[in-house]
């Protein structure tokens, strides 16, 4: 980002999805907005359980878009009072629910030269071989700058206790 004026952003916008990644991008989004005085925007994009060809040929198809619409918004509104409390992130926060692909509505969203994208990154291995779709979508296709939030150690640390207790091994808990 050699030459860009951060003082220069209007808006931070972050995908949210209630990830531990995409609540370490959050936290970190809304310190920025903070810091530069900018608006927050996050957004948390929603797609029908199978996507849609799936939903009209299943039982999702009983469950209506405004249903979705309604559960993806409830979503959304307990992950930010759980990282943000009732007091806010002490910006002005305009948090949106949309339909479609995270990475696409992403792009669509932070259209403006003046937008910050924040997504959150996980870490490289073989059991996240399809993950950081969302990431790599925003890097190639964004017209703003991207900032790629690191996981939060603590991930990494729930990550390798969750790996112990799937193959039953013993953990020393003197360290905890």
């Amino acid at each position: 980002m050699s030459g860009y004026d951060a003082s220069a952003v209007g808006r931070v916008v972050v995908g949210v999805s209630g990830s531990l990644g995409s609540v370490t991008a959050l936290r970190r989004a809304g310190a920025l907005a903070r810091r530069l005085g900018a608006e927050l925007w996050p957004v948390l994009a929603w797609e029908p359980p199978g996507g849609d060809p799936a939903t009209r040929r299943s039982a999702a198809a009983a469950v209506p878009d405004d249903e979705w619409q309604r559960l993806a918004g409830g979503r959304l509104v307990a992950v930010l009072e759980e990282i943000f409390g009732d007091g806010g992130p002490g910006v002005p926060i305009h948090a949106l629910v949309v339909r479609g692909t995270p990475g696409r509505a992403l792009v669509a969203i932070a259209d403006r030269e003046d937008d910050l994208l924040v997504v959150g990154a996980r870490r490289r291995g073989l059991q996240r071989a399809f993950s950081g779709r969302v990431r790599r979508h925003c890097l190639a296709h964004a017209d703003c700058p991207v900032l790629a939030v690191p996981p939060s150690p603590l991930e990494s640390q729930l990550l390798a206790v969750h790996r112990r207790n799937a193959w039953h091994l013993p953990m020393d808990t003197r360290g905890l």
